[in-house]
């Protein structure tokens, strides 16, 4: 084990069973993702209590245990932003982490600190410092040195401490639900990016009618696998923008594919008569196998954008008054889509995801009575939040829903 590596399949055996017998670890990666299809897992480091040991997956041939481990639920796997990671587990064994948690993502469940990277996440939560990233470096280059492996050592060195901390602050304010909500909905993310409906993530895809939709579709799973095929990156095969105008003109020739000016570059034009021949077996199936068009949103109302920023304002206060970090909560996107749903009756995507699970708890009621007038905003420049939103007045003198305990803030969770 040269450098404190463990670069043979007995040693990382050993690792493994250690990691069983613990029921606790601290997991991070580095890999390259310029130039291949998917990332090229480089390092993998870990940590038990007491120890951090670093895997080079470029001399131990065989890893699948470990990724097994991570979808085993008898094992908590803690990482910092761990997508990458997530992807790695559901690409090795098919399968969801099973007891994950997210230290960036607990961060911002009781605090407003989101997202932090890891040097900062490790100075607020212990005051440590830990040097900064080395994003320059290649990983595939071999011998590391002694002070890549360090580095590498310190991405784990403090994430179980970390998660010490934040699952004891987690349980005090009820809030573990929560992170395991956001820790699912984190991997659901994530499996959904490789979904069968995938390609409908494509920028520009709503525009496009029901051939052009089934054009897009073939052609984004045809780059997908041409992709695989020579293991570099899909928008290298062809970019999002000219898919979908192949999609739009649904050229059947050569000629027409190439007909847009930057598919005649040398890396897409290569692949102009394979996207023909995509396109001509399209439109010659039937048009009942083309996908529906998803329907459009409702029509835009001029004063969509000033309720949303309105509720921008509540949402903030409400974030501040519970110590939640409120790009955790909710996004621009999802408070105009409460205000469609609540005010214009949008009933087509269900409930707002605002109005659901945890978030429900933290603002549901509350945005949908500032919507329906019940709550009413004054400024207290000398509080501890510059705004206050209080229930108004119901006919008779009596606060509507108001509270009996004069010590609950006028923001509280009745509310």
């Amino acid at each position: 084990m040269s450098q404190g590596l463990v670069t043979s399949q007995e040693e990382f055996a050993a690792v493994c069973d250690e990691i069983r017998a613990a029921g606790i670890v601290a997991m991070d990666t580095e890999f390259v993702s310029e130039g291949c299809y998917r990332p090229e897992l480089c390092l993998l480091q870990l940590a038990v209590p007491g120890r951090e040991i670093v895997v080079d997956p470029l001399a131990v041939p065989d890893l699948s245990d470990w990724w097994r481990i991570m979808a085993d639920d008898e094992v908590t796997v803690v990482a910092h932003a761990a997508r990458q990671e997530v992807r790695f587990c559901l690409d090795n064994v098919a399968s969801r982490p099973g007891r994950l948690w997210d230290v960036q993502i607990a961060e911002g469940l009781r605090t407003r600190s989101y997202p932090l990277n890891h040097e900062r996440l490790v100075h607020r939560v212990l005051g440590k410092k830990v040097p900064g990233t080395q994003s320059r470096t290649d990983w595939r280059r071999r011998p590391l040195s002694d002070r890549q492996v360090d580095y590498a050592r310190d991405d784990v060195r403090f994430l179980l401490a970390i998660h010490q901390r934040q699952h004891q602050s987690l349980s005090a304010l009820g809030r573990e639900t929560w992170a395991e909500a956001e820790f699912e909905r984190m991997i659901d993310e994530v499996e959904a990016e490789r979904g069968e409906e995938s390609w409908r993530r494509l920028s520009g895809i709503n525009r496009l009618d029901r051939a052009g939709l089934a054009v897009a579709r073939a052609v984004f799973w045809w780059r997908d696998r041409c992709g695989e095929k020579l293991n570099q990156p899909v928008r290298r095969v062809l970019r999002d923008d000219l898919l979908i105008d192949l999609a739009k003109r649904k050229p059947r020739t050569v000629e027409e594919v190439l007909a847009t000016r930057d598919m005649t570059r040398r890396n897409f034009k290569r692949h102009a008569e394979e996207l023909a021949a995509t396109v001509c077996d399209v439109l010659a199936g039937p048009e009942a196998d083309y996908p529906e068009r998803v329907r459009r949103r409702g029509e835009i109302h001029d004063d969509d954008h000033v309720l949303g920023q309105l509720l921008a304002i509540a949402l903030a206060n409400r974030c501040a008054e519970l110590d939640v970090a409120v790009a955790l909560v909710g996004t621009s996107d999802e408070l105009k889509t409460l205000v469609r749903w609540h005010v214009h009756g949008e009933q087509g995507g269900g409930t707002p995801r605002l109005c659901t699970g945890w978030r429900a708890e933290v603002c549901g009621d509350l945005l949908t009575d500032v919507l329906d007038g019940k709550i009413s905003l004054r400024v207290t420049p000398d509080g501890d939040t510059p705004l206050v939103f209080e229930r108004r007045a119901a006919s008779g003198g009596e606060e509507t829903g108001a509270a009996d305990d004069p010590d609950e803030p006028p923001f509280g969770h009745g509310l």
